[in-house]
């Protein structure tokens, strides 16, 4: 089993980055999780994470008091998956970002 974890910065001002955990076997992906998280007033802060932990893939959205909210993801293997989380958080982080900063001032 061949674990890798990485960080990619994905904003000029190195206050947005995809936390990435990938596990394969015999080059099969086997375990994932692709998280962003963003820097506001110095603390790093979990956005979104797509992964596996609870038997199945999904989507948690998470919240500033702690809650998060889970999306079941029906995708059928997880190489595939790993390419969808990656590109979904790539395209979208700016607007996951402005919505956990205005759950952040509540």
């Amino acid at each position: 089993m061949v674990k890798k974890e990485f960080i990619k910065v994905i904003s000029h001002s190195g206050d947005d980055r995809l936390r990435l955990k990938i596990e394969t076997e015999k080059g099969k992906v086997v375990d994932i999780v692709v998280q962003y998280e963003a820097k506001f007033s110095e603390v790093w802060h979990s956005i979104v994470r797509y992964d596996c932990s609870h038997g199945f893939l999904h989507r948690d959205i998470m919240f500033p008091d702690g809650k998060k909210e889970k999306y079941l993801l029906d995708i059928p293997d997880l190489k595939t998956a790993l390419i969808y989380a990656e590109q979904d958080i790539k395209d979208r982080w700016k607007w996951y970002r402005d919505r956990y900063k205005r759950r952040l001032r509540k």
